[in-house]
C-alpha cells in the first residue's frame, strides 16, 4: 500500500496540491499574457480577465470543496478522540468548523464576484476567506497543544505553531498594508501606472497575502500524517 493510500491522507494531499496548481497556474497565465505587470500582484488580479478569470474560478471553487471536505472529516475525527468531559477542546473543535466552512464561502464569493466589478462583495469574500482561515489555524493549533501525546508527535505541534504564527504576521501586514494603499485605483495598479510610497505598500500587501495563501496550503500538509490513521 502506497502512503497515500492510508486512512484519508488523499484528501489533504488532494487540496495542497490543486490549490498550489491554483494560484501558480493562473499566475504564469496572466504574465504570459501580460494581463498584470506588478512584481507582486494581488492574488485577485491573477483571476480578473479572461481567460484566467475562468480558470482561477474553476479551480479555486474545487480548492474550496476539497477544503471543507478535509476540514469536516477533521472535525469527526476529532470528535472520536476526545471525551464528552473535555469542554475545552469540544469548543474549540465546534468552533473551528464554522470558522472553516466560513473561509470555505468566502473562496466561493472571491472566485464568483472580480475585483474590478463588484469590489465590495469581492473584499468581502477576501475578508471571510483570510480571517476566518486564520481563526481555523489558531482554533486547530490549539486542539494539537492538548491532544499531541494521545494522537501525535511534538513535531506536528510545533510545525502548527510555526504556520499559525506565519499566517497570524501575514494577515496583519496585509492588513496595515491594504489600508494605506486603498486609495490607489484597482486598474492602476493592475498596470503598473502608479509609483510610489503608495504603490510600495501595495506591493507589501500583496506579498503579505500570497504569504498568508501559502500558509493555509502548508498547514494542510501537517495534516497529511493525521489522516493516515
Amino acid at each position: 500500500m502506497w502512503w497515500f493510500q492510508r486512512g484519508l491522507c488523499a484528501l489533504p494531499v488532494a487540496l495542497v496540491i490543486w490549490s498550489s496548481a491554483t494560484f501558480l497556474v493562473s499566475y504564469a497565465t496572466v504574465v504570459v499574457l501580460g494581463h498584470a505587470d506588478l512584481l507582486v500582484p494581488y492574488i485577485s488580479d491573477t483571476g480578473t480577465e479572461v481567460p484566467e478569470r475562468c480558470v482561477f474560478g474553476f479551480m479555486l471553487s474545487i480548492s474550496a470543496f476539497l477544503g471543507l471536505g478535509t476540514m469536516y472529516v477533521r472535525h469527526k475525527q476529532v470528535q472520536a478522540l476526545i471525551s464528552a468531559s473535555e469542554l475545552g477542546l469540544q469548543l474549540l473543535n465546534y468552533t473551528g468548523l464554522p470558522m472553516g466552512i466560513a473561509s470555505t464561502v468566502g473562496m466561493c464569493v472571491v472566485d464568483s464576484f472580480q475585483k474590478t466589478g463588484m469590489t465590495s462583495i469581492h473584499l468581502l469574500g477576501a475578508g471571510l476567506t483570510f480571517g476566518p482561515g486564520t481563526l481555523y489555524i489558531l482554533f486547530q493549533t490549539g486542539m494539537s497543544y492538548h491532544m499531541q501525546l494521545r494522537f501525535h508527535g511534538r513535531d506536528i505541534l510545533w510545525a502548527r505553531m510555526a504556520v499559525g504564527m506565519w499566517s497570524l504576521i501575514s494577515i496583519i501586514t496585509r492588513i496595515l498594508f491594504l489600508n494605506m494603499c486603498s486609495i490607489i485605483s484597482v486598474y492602476s495598479l493592475m498596470n503598473r501606472k502608479f509609483k510610489g510610497n503608495g504603490f510600495l505598500a501595495h506591493q507589501v500587501s500583496a506579498t503579505a497575502e500570497w504569504s498568508l495563501a501559502f500558509s493555509f496550503i502548508c498547514f494542510f500538509l501537517t495534516y497529511i500524517h493525521d489522516f493516515q490513521v
